[in-house]
């Protein structure tokens, strides 16, 4: 015999009385109600695409309703709501037609009501999305701009300009791909960053923000615990002209507030603004910005005067490299420390390829990231993915993220080690980013095609009827049912990692365990230990109780491409 101690894996979800460790597992540290954010975990659900009622093929609040004790039994803090506000839907959902209603596809104020104390009953926090950069082109401001006359007060609340006849005021270019400046018949032009379905607000407009602290204080009434703040960094737009072409401008991701059109200094003020009216209420709304800005300017957006927290998509957009994860997580951790905020965490949002497909792609030859874009213009076929590598490498991502101090963001499906779909023929695609890039992109739908809820059925379980992304013939094996009897599963995984979480959590630190250039690991407050194994070998464990694992040990080794929790 070796004469090591057992590594026993503990039955975290009732452990027996006599377990020396028992005291780690119940000693938990709740964070007080006005803090729940700080290490919460949120689970976004992208509403037309999670659960159907009424069989119409689109996902709405009462399906959400029906599915709150499968949200309860997942076990996470908090969820994100995507739009579900009156919308054409040009895109998604992100082009609102009327801040303080719902869609009646998806229900009425009176189910969202019912929605919000169904997830209160059950302990759980409510985010909806706002999106403040744009309305749509159905907006009733936007429709009385365009019924007035050039330099009416109506359209001062958005952004025209005078072209040069037939030409557009500048040569930029929205983020769906063509020009970012709409006609209208009179002959002006209206910014529009995104589809000309969302024309720009103007918010140097009093009124554009005073109606914004009405819509805050609107759901804030109804329950709504915090806000996800839809491109929080274009608010403010540097519009003196002359206009600089598109080939003078600063790279975004480079720019530090140098942009004429994001990350303007002048965005704070509004965030101050609305962090006020955030504070009136107790416990104080929380709020999180989606900035696509530096490291060291998205601190800003996460200030106590500000928004509070701000998404952090670094890990996203790495590779599944030990050097890549190990310098995000320490940039962002102590950026969070030096703001006094915590940090965020996310793997597959509604915007990019699901984590699981990604690390089943090959390296992207050029080094850089591999988002998965090339690979859905091949509908899904080259490269080909490695299914089983990649959810393996999802499943020790997401348990060394769970691991990790600050806040969780899942998305809907991951739970179940969804794959993306590659394979919606052009007919079936919603998504503007393909439209205006003419094929070019072929866009998000894959990620937002209807979760499986059953092995089989018109819909998977999703709805009586069928669903507006089509789904492939491959989802029920994927699906909850699949997955329910399975302790293996990815479902499963997610469960007791989020139990144990909760059971664990303690301090928002980490130290460093130095252990080679492909082991990440690192031991929280309380004694919790995190050991992700990036390299191709099996490695050695330390003396200690395996909790859980994201895959199957061998013996007392850590396998390649697996995390382990140890206390």
């Amino acid at each position: 015999m070796s004469g090591k101690r057992p590594r026993n894996r503990l039955d975290i979800l009732d452990p027996a009385p006599s377990d020396p460790s028992e005291a780690l597992l119940t000693s938990t540290q709740p964070p007080t109600d006005r803090d729940w954010w700080r290490q919460a975990v949120v689970y976004q659900i992208y509403p037309r695409s999670f659960a159907d009622s009424n069989g119409d093929g689109m996902g709405d609040l009462q399906g959400i309703i029906s599915r709150v004790p499968y949200l309860t039994s997942l076990g996470i803090d908090a969820v994100w709501l995507s739009p579900f506000y009156p919308s054409a839907l040009a895109d998604g959902g992100y082009d609102v037609d009327d801040y303080r209603n719902v869609d009646p596809r998806l229900g009425t104020l009176e189910d969202f009501d019912v929605l919000v104390s169904a997830l209160h009953d059950a302990g759980i926090k409510l985010i909806v999305d706002i999106v403040p950069n744009h309305t749509s082109d159905r907006h009733e401001w936007f429709t009385e701009a365009l019924a007035a006359d050039k330099g009416a007060p109506a359209r001062d609340r958005y952004i025209f300009r005078e072209g040069d006849g037939e030409e557009p005021p500048s040569d930029w270019d929205s983020v769906f791909g063509g020009s970012a400046w709409a006609q209208v018949e009179d002959g002006q032009w209206y910014l529009h960053l995104f589809a000309a379905e969302q024309p720009d607000l103007n918010w140097e407009h009093p009124e554009v923000r005073a109606d914004f602290l009405q819509t805050l204080r609107f759901w804030s009434d109804r329950g709504v615990d915090g806000f996800r703040v839809d491109v929080a960094h274009a608010l403010v737009k540097n519009l003196s002209e002359p206009f600089p072409s598109k080939t003078t401008l600063p790279r975004q991701s480079e720019s530090n507030g140098a942009h004429p059109l994001w990350d303007q200094d002048g965005v704070h003020e509004i965030y101050r603004e609305w962090r006020t009216v955030l504070n009136e209420y107790d416990p104080p709304r929380s709020a999180v910005a989606e900035a696509f800005v530096p490291a060291a300017r998205r601190a800003r957006y996460a200030s106590a005067d500000g928004l509070g927290q701000a998404f952090n998509f670094d890990l996203l957009q790495a590779d599944f490299e030990y050097a890549k994860f190990r310098q995000v997580i320490e940039d962002n951790l102590a950026l969070a420390e030096q703001n006094g905020s915590s940090s965020t965490w996310v793997f597959s949002n509604h915007d990019v390829v699901r984590h699981a497909t990604r690390y089943g792609l090959p390296k992207d030859p050029s080094g850089s990231w591999q988002d998965g874009k090339a690979w859905l213009l091949s509908n899904g076929t080259e490269p080909t993915v490695d299914v089983e590598l990649g959810l393996r490498r999802a499943r020790a991502a997401t348990l060394l993220m769970l691991a990790l101090p600050g806040s969780a963001y899942l998305y809907q499906g991951e739970e179940l080690g969804l794959q993306e779909v590659g394979e919606l023929p052009a007919a079936n695609l919603q998504d503007p980013a393909y439209f205006r890039s003419k094929g070019a992109e072929k866009g998000r739908d894959g990620c937002r095609v209807p979760i499986p809820w059953t092995v089989g059925g018109l819909s998977f379980g999703f709805g009586s009827g069928g669903s507006h992304l089509v789904q492939p013939k491959w989802f029920g094996g994927y699906s909850v049912e699949a997955q329910e009897g399975d302790p293996e599963s990815t479902l499963s995984l997610y469960r007791k990692a989020l139990a144990v979480r909760r059971g664990l959590q303690t301090g928002n630190s980490l130290t460093w365990v130095e252990g080679g250039d492909d082991v990440l690991h690192f031991i929280r407050p309380g004694g919790w230990q995190s050991i992700t194994n990036f390299g191709a070998a099996p490695i050695e464990l330390p003396e200690a109780a395996v909790v859980l694992s994201s895959g199957p040990l061998e013996g007392d080794k850590l396998p390649s491409a697996t995390t382990a929790w140890l206390i």
